[in-house]
């Protein structure tokens, strides 16, 4: 036995978050005893969710799992984060090969630079054709993004974006 805890990051931007992403914070959930949703974010980028926002969403979503953070961090690598939290490991949901042959090359270098590991979960199925550029044109255009983000999150971002 351990007294070190099985840490995981689950890296992103969420802007939005979508219910793909809830499913992984989830699972992961589930395999380690914490997981850290790192919000990595650029300042000098404008998003459609200020950062509190973002942190606040998802927060809601999780809040019920005791073993779940959020938190957002500027302008560094993530392997950067895993340090300063103690993680061993990133967890990336991949939603199909396009996301596992970007992901493939990062979860090297980040080995390389520090040692920590790169996880894949797949994703569930039912959520493979969902991202958060895509439900952002939908609902810029008027489309229904009912099921594919949480509900407080639809809300939000039909309120936010400009309609075409």
């Amino acid at each position: 036995m351990t007294s070190t805890p099985r840490r995981a990051v689950c890296p992103g931007s969420y802007d939005p978050v979508t219910v793909g992403h809830i499913d992984v914070f989830r699972r992961a959930a589930a395999l380690f005893d914490e997981v850290v949703v790192a919000i990595l974010h650029n300042p000098a980028k404008q998003g459609t969710f200020t950062v509190e926002e973002r942190v606040a969403l998802i927060h809601d979503e999780v809040a019920d799992l005791g073993n779940v953070r959020v938190e957002a961090f500027a302008n560094r690598l993530v392997v950067d984060v895993c340090t300063e939290v103690g993680a061993q490991v990133l967890l990336k949901g991949l939603r199909g090969e396009t996301d596992f042959s970007y992901e493939w090359p990062m979860g090297l270098m980040n080995r390389h630079l520090t040692g920590v590991e790169t996880l894949f979960m797949p994703g569930d199925t039912r959520y493979e054709h969902i991202s958060s550029s895509l439900v952002k044109e939908v609902a810029r255009f008027g489309g229904d993004i009912t099921g594919l983000v949480p509900d407080a999150v639809r809300t939000a971002l039909v309120e936010r974006l400009p309609r075409a």
